[in-house]
């Protein structure tokens, strides 16, 4: 079916886990797991040290949403980073229907709506608070 380049040889935009495994580029798959289970698993692990987190695809409301966080820890005078979930199944596990969704110490503070930087710093500053 190389209609429509399925069962095409090519490079696609994404790469798939047969072409990436016979061009020997990708590592997760050749040493045996599929690239999916590895990506997730990769991302799951580096998500897990950051405390905020932006949930969405990438759009310009959640990068706008992303900048507002950023700018409000700045003023905070907080050097945390800020982790930007763009994988629909791990959004979903949070219970988040709506994007640009913010979440602080795995709890969703925000979901829907892009928070302005000083609605941001509200929610952002508890994370000064001594525990």
């Amino acid at each position: 079916m190389a209609l429509f380049g399925f069962g095409s040889k090519k490079g696609s935009c994404c790469g798939s886990a047969t072409s990436a495994g016979q061009a020997g580029g990708d590592s997760a798959v050749s040493a045996g797991g599929s690239a999916v289970e590895s990506l997730a698993s990769a991302s799951f692990a580096k998500s897990e040290a950051v405390r905020i987190k932006v949930l969405g695809s990438g759009c310009a409301k959640c990068n706008a949403l992303e900048k507002s966080v950023v700018d409000a820890l700045g003023e905070l005078g907080l050097d945390l980073p800020v982790g930007h979930v763009r994988d629909f199944a791990e959004i979903a596990a949070y219970g988040v229907m709506s994007t640009p969704a913010l979440v602080i110490d795995e709890k969703v503070v925000s979901y829907g709506k892009v928070l302005a930087r000083n609605e941001a710093k509200a929610h952002l500053a508890k994370l000064k608070e001594p525990v």
